[in-house]
């Protein structure tokens, strides 16, 4: 039971509402006889009866047209509107029976106005005094949290209301950068410049600062909020304009600052030929479509109406989860295209050639982006023979399947940490890019590119939920260096560009996204513990709430990450698109490693895919895969070409089932 609720059944509260309107009607009806000098002696038996039966009527349509359905606490306009009904109905059968009872010489015209805006008064407004009571009840019994709203435009105006009329939160201020606006009342609240924000806080005791500004460019919110970071204030955000308007949330949905408000970043809008040319009307493939960039692409190129869409990926539920949104999305855009995409959702993997050539030539693929990978650089380092496997000779047998397909256009989702590496996976994913440079020098059908850019907000393994988790659970913030940079793109833009750089490739182009600027991730946690309300915790502070820790870089971190492995770069038709040139191994040089790479994976020969790595990566020289599981180490049987196995008639026999790759 709610307790802020009168305990009472509805039908006696209806039957209460009853009886009120009754007596008030019936007083409406004496107080318009006597205000008009009207006498009634006379017939005065007869007036009452029949006035009775008028005022009964009349609270038979009340109830009628639904107005003892409505509740006290929530009438809004429509209730307003029903209760004015009610009241013309009254005031029509309280007419009848006044021309019908009295004598002519008796007769006011001006008594069934008196008596229809009297009524009004008395059954309208004593619902809104009722309905005033109950809020005023409910907050003394329920006090609600003070809130200042950052921007007075028409979104913080409606959040106002609904913040009014909800149970959690009280404004108690708008602030907003206008001059014209300041001073001015909004629904009840004052509007004070961003200037008086310190001395607003103290005085109401507020905790939460809402941004009201969905509007408003990243860049500009990013300024805003370097003005809130040092105030003792949780900083939340209502949605976007877009989210707003399509219905997918509301305004008053307050939720966390997004990370790209902090970044101030601003995304170019997409150029829509570029977009559509590899897409529009054809047959789609995504791989790895259940990952942050898979899953994204396939949001993206549904909206662009290809013929087929073909997602891959080895993670059972994460593709299940992903077809279901597609088709949901799919379902809101037919009618509004003549193409209507047919979704087609495989559960496998790319190292499957027979799979990957099955699948290129039934359903006719004609441009697939390859996003499946192992991204995770200490989950690579410990795991270094699956990464090889799957980074590089899936990626192999992907590009291979494409080429003898004729698939018109290959894009290999690539990361700035291929740029001289120094962990496993950097190097395995630039021994992919090698693959594809080495392809699309021997001219075949399949246009190959890849894109290369840096870490994706909101990826799995990404940072920003880690610190946001962090905090909530009172820290501390864990960092593994205090001068680590890393850049940032949010999962929509790196989607939309990877997908026009697709369309600008002529053959073996590396395009490099613009991240802008790198930020140090102690800045970012710095701002985000600040942001959510709390104050930093060290040596100069101890009053502080949230601490930061640093762990030490992981095995094969950098201090900072780079985008080009040389100084030949040129732009393109697109400003956050560049197109670089970097020298690669040919065809001929990398076959034969690439079947060396997969006996020697198949042999869990650790040795020889590090000499591999060396010789194919330039830069990459690690003394030893020493954080891998199956590294040879006292105690640990680790499988190398210069230790022999324990077991060898099983690597004989492996060894004897690999086909070279060219020939499988």
């Amino acid at each position: 039971m709610n307790p802020y609720t009168i305990p009472l059944s509805r039908n006696v509260k209806q039957a209460l509402l009853m009886v009120a309107d009754t007596m008030m009607l019936s007083l409406a009806a004496w107080l318009a006889f006597n205000i008009l000098g009207i006498s009634t002696d006379e017939k005065l038996d007869q007036v009452l009866s029949t006035t009775a039966m008028a005022i009964f009527a009349s609270v038979l349509v009340f109830y009628r047209i639904g107005l003892y359905r409505t509740i006290l606490l929530y009438m809004g306009g429509s209730s307003g509107f029903i209760v004015c009904q009610g009241i013309t109905v009254a005031a029509v059968l309280f007419a009848a029976v006044y021309y019908l009872v009295l004598a002519p010489e008796t007769l006011n015209h001006a008594t069934i106005p008196i008596y229809w805006m009297i009524s009004l008064v008395f059954v309208g407004g004593s619902r809104f005094v009722a309905k005033l009571a109950l809020q005023s009840l409910i907050e003394n019994f329920r006090p609600k949290q003070p809130v200042i709203i950052y921007g007075a435009g028409s979104s913080g105006m409606q959040l106002v209301v609904a913040l009014q009329n909800g149970n959690q939160y009280l404004p108690v201020a708008f602030v907003d950068d206008s001059h014209h606006i300041v001073g001015s009342i909004v629904h009840g609240v004052r509007v004070y410049t961003p200037s008086a924000l310190s001395e607003l806080i103290n005085t109401f005791g507020v905790t939460q600062i809402l941004l009201a500004i969905p509007s408003a460019s990243h860049a500009e919110r990013k300024d805003i909020l370097n003005k809130l970071e040092h105030l003792p204030v949780h900083v939340k955000t209502v949605p976007e304009l877009f989210d707003m308007r399509s219905g997918k949330f509301h305004v008053d949905e307050v939720r966390d600052i997004d990370i790209e408000d902090l970044l101030g970043r601003d995304i170019v809008p997409p150029d829509p030929d570029l977009m559509s040319a590899c897409i529009k009307g054809k047959s789609v493939m995504v791989t790895g479509a259940a990952g942050s960039i898979g899953s994204e692409l396939c949001r993206q190129i549904l909206g662009l109406r290809p013929s087929k869409l073909v997602i891959l990926d080895s993670f059972e539920f994460g593709l299940y989860d992903i077809e279901h949104e597609l088709q949901t999305l799919r379902d809101s855009l037919q009618g509004k295209s003549e193409f209507e995409t047919e979704i087609v959702a495989v559960l496998g993997n790319t190292c499957n050639r027979n799979l990957m050539e099955v699948l290129l030539q039934r359903f006719k693929v004609k441009t697939v982006y390859h996003a499946a990978a192992y991204k995770q650089v200490p989950m690579v380092e410990k795991n270094v023979i699956e990464g090889a496997f799957n980074n590089i000779l899936g990626t192999a047998v992907a590009a291979l399947a494409a080429n003898k397909c004729r698939v018109e256009h290959f894009v290999l989702i690539s990361t700035d940490k291929a740029v001289r590496p120094t962990n496993v996976m950097g190097a395995t994913k630039r021994f992919a890019e090698q693959v594809l440079q080495a392809l699309a020098g021997l001219k075949g059908e399949t246009c190959f590119s890849m894109v290369r850019f840096g870490n994706v907000l909101g990826s799995s393994g990404s940072v920003v939920p880690l610190f946001r988790k962090q905090i909530s659970q009172g820290g501390p913030v864990t960092v593994t260096h205090p001068e680590v940079t890393r850049y940032f793109m949010t999962v929509q833009e790196a989607a939309q560009l990877v997908i026009q750089a697709g369309s600008m490739a002529s053959g073996g182009d590396v395009f490099v996204l613009d991240m802008h600027e790198p930020i140090k991730i102690v800045d970012l946690a710095r701002k985000m513990i600040h942001l959510m309300g709390y104050n930093l915790k060290d040596d100069k502070t101890y009053d502080g709430n949230i601490s930061i820790e640093y762990t030490g870089l992981r095995p094969g971190e950098k201090l900072f990450e780079e985008l080009l492995i040389g100084e030949s770069v040129t732009g393109t038709e697109h400003p956050k698109i560049m197109r670089a040139e970097e020298d690669f191994l040919p065809w001929s040089e990398l076959e034969p490693m690439l079947n060396d790479l997969e006996s020697a994976c198949q042999r869990l020969d650790l040795e020889t895919i590090r000499q591999l790595l060396i010789k194919a990566v330039v830069g990459f020289n690690p003394e030893s895969l020493k954080d891998d599981l199956f590294w040879p180490t006292p105690g640990n049987l680790g499988v190398t070409s210069a230790k022999p196995s324990s077991h060898p008639m099983q690597v004989k026999a492996a060894v004897a089932k690999v086909t070279p790759l060219h020939k499988r």
